[in-house]
């Protein structure tokens, strides 16, 4: 029997939260925990960050090059997050992981979340990831210290718009203790995996 049966198309887990929510620290985790995950490159117009890779990290493009993606409908999604920053998913990047029938991982921002779950409906998961408040999410942005005043008081003002969108994701972890939000989103993922095949 085993010549009929077709392999099943990976499904999709999305991670979203406002900058500085550990929501890439958990993925990582995810990915080294649950097995058959392939993570989903993002494309951006920012500049790399040191030690950050091409291909990797992200897909660097020039902002030319990321319009010109978006006329040929190249993405599934796309965010200009801040004036000519943009974000994006790379329809080609996802159908190349379910097609291999692994499930694709996603860290995008709030908005691009909601999108993706709103493409890919119940084949997808989607998961907020959210600080205990907002002064601590401003204490951990200090601490990076890869912002100036001005970038900063951006991003949390940001960060309480996305905040809001809480309510349009499946589920919601609260980034308090790592630990225990890493195991967290661990069950939350094997548990989808297992039981919500479509």
């Amino acid at each position: 029997m085993a010549e009929n049966k077709v392999q099943q198309k990976g499904k999709l887990i999305i991670f979203s939260a406002p900058s500085g929510s550990g929501k890439t620290t958990l993925v990582h985790y995810v990915m080294a925990h649950v097995p058959h995950l392939a993570f989903s490159v993002s494309a951006t117009s920012r500049p790399p960050r040191p030690g950050e890779k091409d291909g990797v990290d992200y897909y660097f493009l020039s902002v030319e090059e990321f319009k010109k993606k978006i006329k040929e409908g190249a993405f599934v999604e796309w965010e200009e997050v801040y004036e000519n920053q943009f974000y994006g998913t790379l329809r080609s990047e996802v159908e190349r992981i379910r097609n291999r029938g692994d499930s694709v991982v996603f860290d995008v921002d709030v908005k691009g979340g909601v999108h993706l779950k709103e493409i890919y409906g119940n084949n997808a998961l989607s998961v907020f990831v959210k600080p205990p408040s907002l002064a601590v999410l401003e204490q951990r942005l200090r601490h990076r210290s890869t912002e100036t005043e001005e970038s900063l008081r951006k991003r949390l003002d940001r960060a309480a718009f996305e905040l809001t969108f809480e309510p349009k994701f499946d589920k919601v972890i609260v980034n308090d203790v790592l630990e225990k939000a890493q195991e967290q989103a661990v069950q939350i993922v094997r548990n989808f995996l297992e039981t919500e095949r479509v």
